[in-house]
């Protein structure tokens, strides 16, 4: 799909950066708030902005300021680090 998007040029000014492409600014833009808004995961992402690999997906994210790791995902890894804890510590007194 192809979209089309009219920008007065005084505003066009105002968004781009010295040689910015507008264009990809914009489709970065949309991509983004499409992962913030979890309509679009990881690989989506990657293939919509023709990122090669995870790794420079990250970079990508970080760079933008988008975190991935949330607070459920804390919540999730805290409940594990308790889970496997409390087996440790009834392994030790079996």
């Amino acid at each position: 799909m192809q979209i089309t998007v009219d920008i007065p040029d005084d505003i066009a000014a105002l968004l781009a950066n010295s040689g910015e492409d507008l264009s990809r600014a914009a489709l970065e833009a949309i991509g983004l708030e499409g992962y913030r808004q979890k309509r679009l995961g990881g690989y989506q992402l990657q293939r919509l902005l023709g990122i090669d690999s995870r790794y420079e997906l990250d970079g990508f994210l970080k760079e933008h300021c988008v975190e991935t790791y949330t607070a459920q995902d804390f919540e999730d890894d805290l409940a594990t680090i308790r889970e496997l804890e409390a087996k440790r510590k009834a392994e030790r007194s079996a």
